[in-house]
């Protein structure tokens, strides 16, 4: 079992940064989800309810609490994952999902006075097919 403890003045963030994966198309994206809020992506609804990042003099952490669930037309809603994602360590609590894949990269807040933090996602080199 794994017990989570954050200090009660724990330096929470307004926006958790997620790395996205559509497995089928291969593509990657970067999200940008508000607390309190819902934002899409494909089929999935993603609920970030809390981010936390950890201060400078401490290691580098960023853990979000996520609900994840998929809607489909004319069915309920199918909750996928409900809990804490770390960025140091995205195979510890990972939403498993036939299609899509979801990683938390990192949390800020804008009015903060530390920079938004810059994620760069660089394309796969094009493989040689030999048929």
């Amino acid at each position: 079992m794994l017990f989570l403890a954050i200090p009660v003045n724990a330096d929470y963030k307004d926006i958790a940064i997620i790395e996205a994966l559509d497995k089928i198309t291969g593509r990657v994206f970067t999200l940008e989800v508000p607390t309190g809020s819902e934002t899409q992506f494909g089929q999935l609804k993603i609920k970030q309810r809390k981010c936390f990042k950890a201060p400078p003099e401490q290691p580098p952490e960023s853990i979000a609490f996520l609900e994840i669930s998929e809607f489909r037309d004319g069915e309920d809603d199918r909750d996928w994952f409900t809990g804490w994602m770390f960025a140091s360590s995205p195979g510890l609590s990972t939403l498993e999902h036939p299609v899509y894949d979801l990683i938390v990269l990192d949390c800020y807040s804008p009015d903060s006075s530390e920079p938004t933090p810059s994620v760069t996602i660089k394309p796969l080199p094009p493989t040689d097919s030999k048929e």
